[in-house]
């Protein structure tokens, strides 16, 4: 039996191969019972018909010829009724005519003759065999044969139907069948409790792993069995290489980023005090490089923590944060901010990274917002892998053939406003990173609406 392992769990594979030798023993042990009963039975309707024959030739060999008279006197009614299948047969082998003396239940039929079928005799000198009766109808027929010297050969035959024994390995089959299908669903029952018994610390391997991966533990607790503890041990020390990892990949970006700030902060300090054509390009390009500089440490940053285990940020309280400080930077032009996001959502990331992402789609939601911005969750509710947040203002909004070009690294399509433009792109480029994605759509308020689709647990 062949079990594709891309298909079946551990425990159905455990499971259905157990239930599968479980059946086929079964099975093979019911066809070995049911065979050695039949020889059993058969033996032991021969043994009766065996005493009906040594009957025979005892009235056969007896000396006087009267007695001989009487043969076939043998005690069973069936031997005198009409087609009763129950039969017996003396056949006299050395005269010119066979002599043939039959019991009164043949009324005139023969049975067939085994010495002429090349049977051979058993150990005790009998012929066995199954034959068709006068009637059509299956006999197990037991023939011998036998010298009485001057009297001349002989041939004794005692036939029975057949049916007699096939009811009673019928009987015999139903019960076993009976037996042995409680037996197996009893080892069937058996093996799912077993394999649910011997894969629980499985589950609760896989429970403490899931707890890890949602911040809800550090590692991995408890005892495990001892085959399972190396593994156990091993997931541990990978969950401490990666927070390893996560903490050297902050430390280096950190530490990049105070070095190339400083040096761009002092040049750009230099020349704020000259006037001129070159200050003026120093600074726009020390700008430019300060907002590269920064593009690029957010996606390193974000690059390692999209790795780590166990980053679990709620997403309400970094939203209604970001709503009110946007709302207080454009109370002058009374911007209101609401949102109808549920307390239970969580985003499967680190906070930085989703206040980062929200911040962008926020700041230019209020930057073109006409009086209102919303936020809310796509269908009401978020499944187990994906939740997708809509930011909607009632801003002017943008054509359609814009909506692909403003997603594009430090593309403007307005430059009166301050920026450098790469803040979409890093949403774009942050929401990747996170196997999720950003779009923008046309919103119900008339405005631009942004669909950020990020994991969630």
């Amino acid at each position: 039996m062949v079990l594709k392992s891309h298909r079946y769990s551990l425990g159905a594979r455990l499971f259905l191969s157990a239930a599968f030798c479980c059946v086929l023993i079964l099975v093979l042990a019911g066809v070995g019972l049911t065979t050695f009963y039949r020889r059993s039975a058969e033996r032991g309707f021969d043994e009766r018909l065996s005493v009906y024959i040594k009957q025979l030739v005892a009235d056969l060999a007896a000396p006087p010829e009267t007695e001989r008279q009487t043969i076939g006197d043998l005690g069973e009614p069936r031997f005198d009724l009409p087609l009763t299948g129950w039969y017996w047969q003396i056949t006299r082998l050395d005269g010119e005519r066979p002599n043939v003396r039959a019991s009164r239940s043949l009324v005139g039929g023969q049975l067939p003759k085994l010495l002429d079928q090349s049977i051979t005799p058993n150990s005790r000198g009998l012929r066995e065999s199954y034959v068709s009766g006068p009637d059509d109808r299956l006999l197990r027929i037991l023939e011998r044969e036998i010298d009485v010297g001057e009297d001349g050969r002989f041939t004794v035959a005692v036939a029975a139907p057949a049916d007699e024994i096939e009811g009673d390995i019928q009987d015999f089959r139903f019960a076993l069948a009976m037996t042995f299908l409680l037996l197996g669903l009893a080892l069937v029952a058996s093996t799912l409790v077993q394999v649910r018994f011997g894969l629980r610390p499985l589950v609760r391997l896989r429970a403490a792993v899931g707890s890890v991966r949602t911040g809800e533990s550090p590692r991995i607790p408890g005892q495990y069995p001892p085959d399972l503890t190396p593994l156990a041990s091993e997931l541990n020390q990978l969950i401490d290489a990666n927070h390893e990892i996560l903490d050297r990949a902050r430390t280096q970006v950190g530490n990049l980023a105070h070095a190339l700030k400083t040096p761009l902060s002092v040049m750009m300090n230099e020349a704020g005090s000259g006037e001129g054509q070159l200050p003026q390009t120093v600074r726009t390009q020390a700008a430019i490089m300060r907002d590269q500089v920064q593009y690029y440490l957010d996606r390193a940053r974000a690059a390692a923590l999209s790795g780590a285990l166990g980053g679990i940020t709620e997403v309400v309280p970094s939203v209604e944060a970001l709503l009110r400080t946007f709302m207080k930077i454009s109370q002058d032009r009374e911007i209101a901010g609401s949102h109808t996001v549920p307390k239970t959502l969580r985003f499967r990331g680190e906070k930085q990274d989703l206040e980062e992402m929200l911040g962008n789609l926020l700041d230019n939601a209020f930057k073109w917002a006409a009086s209102r911005v919303e936020v809310s969750l796509e269908g009401g509710e978020a499944d187990d892998e994906k939740m997708a947040l809509l930011i909607d203002d009632d801003g002017p909004g943008l054509p359609d053939g814009a909506m692909a070009e403003v997603l594009k690294r430090g593309h403007r399509l307005d430059e009166a406003t301050p920026g450098s433009g790469l803040g979409l792109s890093i949403v774009v480029d942050l929401a990747k990173l996170y196997r999720g994605e950003l779009t923008l759509q046309r919103s119900p308020l008339g405005g631009l609406r942004a669909r950020l689709v990020l994991p969630s647990i």
